[in-house]
């Protein structure tokens, strides 16, 4: 018999936010965590902006020793994990911890260690190397690291499809446990890419934007958008069966009811230009979800802010929803928080949670010029309060990845 799935755990820090609470409000105050990058100096570079983690300081939450074994990718992850976790209550008590996963993705994963080992190796020597290189670098260590930290023992698993990374990790662990697999997972996504190399890399395929204005660089729809602003960060949600968290009291912030996942098939980083790839993973989603397209009340889209990404988005949202896209709001947080790669779905599955508990629809900030093609109703500039009941989530990565959730909200049985 199908399991259902509920959130019970939030945990995120962002460019707007050191954890959900500071996140949501920076969601509520129209906050724009985009500024100049101050993690090196950027003045040969086209690209001067990014949404950086603010006032970062390891020391508050890691020893030195441990800090300095830890990329920042992964130090993210664990304090998010922590949050989650603690905001779950899950305690050896009222859990078996054999029986709690950990699907923590990366896009990346540790590039900024990458990029300081090489620079060793080719100006130092391979002697200098990092005896911890390899395990501060690979996309796997946050889930890793999360484990370790917590004491969790179930199934551990990174999963990487670039910016669709985490929403496929919320997605699996829907699937894994609603099948019956685990009883909690730790699902979710971190991020620490703004470095040179990954801004050059990004600035040379010509996905960044060049705006030197932090309110008109990351402007998702908008008719002069032209290219995505890189973020950072890392968000966590512990998904659980509701039984489970029912016999524990646990808050449940609401329910995990659908996932859909495809591929384009078509391009190394464009997407499918009819957007014909998302669409089927909506419509996936919506078919999981055992509803029908006029019930959702709200997408949090990908809505990167590059041209071809909210064009084709928009196509697709048309193409899964037919008639019922006329009505739903749709709306992307990137002008908060900035694309956080890896990490955008997980973060953009809380913002979602939050809008359904607290009836709030988050706007499109820093919205100016009309794109005659991007025409759904995107929230511009202004949140709405409204009730809402089913909101689903989009993410679109390099390689044609394509994922949805969707999430309802929870009404306590009697």
């Amino acid at each position: 018999m199908e399991r259902r799935v509920v959130i019970t755990g939030l945990g995120a820090i962002t460019p707007i936010g050191k954890d959900v609470k500071e996140t949501w409000e920076g969601i509520e105050n129209k906050k724009c965590g985009i500024d100049k990058i101050s993690l090196f100096d950027a003045s040969d570079f086209k690209t001067s902006l990014a949404a950086e983690v603010k006032d970062y300081d390891a020391s508050n939450y890691f020893e030195v020793k441990q800090a300095r074994r830890l990329d920042r990718s992964s130090q993210f992850a664990i304090i998010a994990a922590r949050e989650a976790f603690k905001d779950s209550n899950i305690t050896k008590e009222n859990t078996d911890f054999e029986n709690v996963g950990i699907f923590v993705s990366s896009g990346i994963g540790g590039l900024k260690t990458i990029q300081e080992q090489c620079e060793t190796n080719c100006l130092k020597s391979h002697s200098r190397v990092s005896p911890m290189f390899i395990p501060m670098a690979i996309s796997n260590m946050p889930a890793g690291n999360v484990s370790i930290d917590l004491g969790l023992k179930g199934e551990s698993i990174s999963i990487v499809t670039a910016c669709a990374s985490s929403t496929q990790a919320i997605g699996e662990a829907y699937r894994t446990i609603k099948h019956g697999y685990e009883d909690c997972i730790l699902a979710g996504g971190t991020e620490a890419s703004i470095c040179e190399i990954g801004i050059a890399g990004f600035e040379n395929m010509k996905a960044l934007s060049f705006s030197e204005n932090k309110n008109r660089a990351s402007i998702p729809f908008d008719k002069e958008r032209n290219g995505f602003v890189m973020g950072e960060g890392a968000a966590i949600l512990v998904l659980e069966e509701l039984e489970h968290a029912k016999k524990r009291n646990a808050k449940i912030y609401a329910e995990v009811i659908g996932y859909g996942a495809s591929s384009d098939a078509y391009h190394i980083t464009s997407p499918c230009p009819d957007g014909e790839g998302g669409a089927r993973a909506m419509k996936r989603a919506i078919a999981d979800a055992n509803i029908k397209p006029e019930e959702i009340d709200y997408i949090n889209a990908h809505g990167t802010s590059t041209h071809l990404n909210d064009l084709t988005e928009t196509m697709a949202v048309k193409e899964a929803l037919g008639e019922a896209s006329k009505k739903v709001m749709i709306s992307s947080t990137k002008g908060n928080i900035g694309h956080l790669l890896g990490a955008a779905g997980a973060a953009e599955a809380i913002v979602c949670t939050k809008a359904i508990e607290n009836s709030i629809v988050p706007p499109t900030i820093n919205y100016k010029v009309k794109d005659e093609d991007c025409d759904l109703d995107i929230v511009p500039n202004e949140l709405r309060k409204k009730d809402l009941n089913i909101v689903m989530s989009n993410s679109l990565g390099f390689g044609g990845h394509n994922a949805s959730i969707i999430l309802k909200k929870y009404i306590k049985e009697a």
